[in-house]
């Protein structure tokens, strides 16, 4: 009915400009992450593109540069499966920038086979959360000075399939790829809520969200006949341009200033699953984080 009903609803757009601002967007040299990196240039601000392949990262810089017509953007080297690279790149960024206003946690992975982080993290969850977590930390100073801002993340409506294994939360005990998939989905969701309690009274605010079906090279572990019904369905899927629509929302849209650690899909509020309100939950899982990443908090 959702889906009806937003085919129904105007679509979201907004003249907001950004001037001054300065963006910063993991995993923005493909997909929806380019897509945001667009539309944000164009809106004036300056966008740092954070993505692990230099080579392709360099020839989207190119390309949104051509698209937006804004000459402020860069690429910087990031590997979110690597807290070495993490902490290098989080240190340039706080070195070189004298402010960051809107972090997208946009990089992600989806339903690869079992492999694991340079820190030994089951990739999926090392990638799509305690990277992006480690990434926040260390960048959370800079993003405070620079407020209002805002931290948006990337999740799924896959996070309503999910649980999070406090106990095996690397699934050494047993893997099933789409299982992790959805854990570290809703483990984005408890970030964004337990962020915002954290960041309450700072000025800055956070979002997660479901992007929509997207048609995007994330469906390159899908097996065979996955593959099939994803090309089945293709007409009802999002292109990359619609799928960062709320991404683009979240980083931009006036009315939100003053909500934070909501869940967003279709440029509007939406209901999350009830372990993604589940604050203990949220506590125990942030406790477990700080840990595995020898990391505190402010």
């Amino acid at each position: 009915m959702q889906a009806i009903r937003n085919v129904f609803r105007g679509a979201w757009s907004s003249a907001e400009r950004l001037e001054d601002r300065t963006v910063l967007i993991t995993g923005a040299n493909t997909g929806i992450g380019k897509e945001t990196a667009i539309d944000l240039a164009k809106r004036g601000a300056k966008v740092i593109m954070a993505c692990r392949d230099m080579e392709r990262a360099q020839a989207a810089v190119k390309e949104v540069i051509e698209i937006s017509g804004s000459e402020n953007v860069v690429c910087m080297k990031l590997d979110l499966a690597d807290s070495k690279s993490i902490r290098e790149f989080a240190e340039a960024v706080n070195k070189g920038e004298p402010k960051l206003n809107i972090l997208i946690n946009n990089a992600g992975v989806m339903v690869c086979p079992y492999g694991k982080t340079a820190d030994g993290f089951e990739m999926q969850i090392g990638v799509n959360h305690f990277g992006h977590f480690l990434l926040t930390n260390l960048l959370i100073g800079l993003i405070k000075r620079s407020a209002p801002a805002r931290i948006v993340t990337v999740s799924s409506m896959a996070h309503s399939w999910g649980s999070i294994n406090l106990e095996d939360i690397n699934s050494e005990k047993s893997y099933d790829k789409k299982g992790a998939y959805s854990q570290s989905k809703l483990a984005n969701v408890l970030f964004t809520r337990s962020l915002a309690h954290k960041l309450e009274g700072t000025g800055v605010t956070t979002y997660s969200l479901h992007p929509g079906v997207v048609q995007t090279d994330l469906w390159r572990h899908l097996s065979g006949p996955q593959q099939f019904v994803m090309k089945m369905v293709s007409p009802f899927t999002k292109s990359s341009s619609q799928g960062a629509q709320t991404s683009i929302y979240c980083a931009v849209e006036p009315s939100l200033g003053k909500e934070s650690g909501g869940y967003y899909s279709d440029c509007a509020p939406a209901n999350c699953s009830a372990a993604g309100k589940d604050d203990v939950l949220a506590q125990k899982f942030w406790d477990l984080s700080c840990e595995m990443l020898s990391v505190t908090w402010e």
